[in-house]
């Protein structure tokens, strides 16, 4: 642990960092990357905009967790954030509408008028892929735990596939209220309702994905989730006709749990919790968990033994008019830091 003039019981700091946190990404043993970029979204836009939402409202928490007492000595830090991105995205953006609009009334991918857009978004998306890959390898090679703060739900691939170069297996434990099982939707191969898809076909080191809180998904989506050896769907249905039945959730989190790995990287879209804790982000449904759910569910990872190798929050939306949404995140955030800092300590 790297001691510093800093007290946790202060004033949040505004320092450009999440949490205020005064570390340096050389003193962390956790090192924050960030992804401004939202372009395949497919219908609520405004996650580009989330890293610096949540900075803003992560100063506002206090420090102590019970989950996770004294875990953010050993360094929380923040990678300098590149707001190109932010700008590539917003430019991306405009081609994205103009194909899904297309779409949305008849259209196909094949016609003249979005084919370029269409290829364009595709470049711009394999190029975001290879900057946070080179972002995240940089810092995995220095030794350090990575997490990605989103962005839409496409931008934390570049971060799993640089641990897959890493670990001959882990595992994915996916919260969301979608399984994101489509094959290039919408024409996007990198499309943020397809990065599990894209995982199971490209990285065979990811040896099972555990999907939790599930509630819109197509039935193309779902044979593939009953097909695949590597995914177990827990969804939102299953879940609580189980708890109806009397099966407590911490139960349901034993079981959940014993289809991971040893090594586990999280993947937490902001949407598979209730959207009363996030009433803007993209594709808000019904149902999903409550807070304290998901952070019981994140706890039992570490308390099983399992390593946390890495993870991801994403879609998290703002919202001018109100904060509930980077509130939220930014303790979702937090308890994932806290997790992942003890499970490898």
């Amino acid at each position: 642990m790297v001691e510093l003039n800093f007290n946790p019981d202060d004033v949040g700091v505004d320092n450009g960092s999440y949490f205020g946190m005064p570390f340096t990404p050389e003193q962390a043993q956790l090192v924050l990357i960030s992804a401004p970029w939202d372009v395949t979204v497919s219908y609520g836009a405004g996650t580009s905009y989330a890293p610096d939402a949540l900075i803003e409202a992560s100063t506002q928490l206090d420090f102590y967790d019970p989950a996770a007492p004294e875990a953010w000595r050993h360094g929380i830090a923040t990678a300098d954030i590149n707001y190109n991105l932010q700008e590539q995205s917003t430019r991306l953006r405009h081609d994205a509408s103009r194909v899904i609009a297309h779409l949305e009334q008849g259209g196909s991918t094949s016609d003249d008028y979005v084919v370029r857009k269409i290829r364009r978004v595709n470049e711009g998306s394999a190029e975001l892929n290879a900057t946070i890959r080179q972002e995240a390898d940089s810092w995995l090679e220095q030794g350090k735990i990575v997490g990605l703060v989103g962005g839409d739900h496409s931008t934390p691939y570049g971060l799993i596939a640089a641990l897959a170069a890493r670990h001959k297996q882990f595992g994915i434990l996916h919260i969301d209220a979608h399984c994101d099982l489509r094959e290039a939707y919408e024409g996007f191969e990198c499309s943020h309702a397809s990065i599990m898809y894209n995982v199971l076909r490209d990285l065979p080191q990811v040896a099972h994905i555990v999907q939790v809180g599930q509630r819109d998904y197509c039935a193309t989506e779902l044979q593939t989730a009953r097909e695949s050896r590597r995914v177990s769907l827990f969804d939102d249905q299953m879940l609580m006709e189980a708890t109806f039945a009397g099966e407590s959730w911490d139960q349901l989190c034993e079981h959940i749990v014993a289809r991971l790995p040893e090594k586990v990287y999280i993947s937490f879209d902001i949407d598979g919790l209730d959207l009363c804790y996030c009433p803007h982000t993209g594709t808000p449904v019904p149902g999903g968990l409550s807070f304290n759910q998901a952070v019981h569910l994140l706890k039992k990872v570490a308390d099983s033994g399992r390593q946390i190798i890495g993870f991801d929050l994403v879609e998290v939306a703002t919202a001018a008019e109100e904060r509930i949404d980077a509130i939220t995140g930014a303790r979702i955030l937090w308890k994932l830091c806290g997790q992942t800092l003890r499970s490898n300590n």
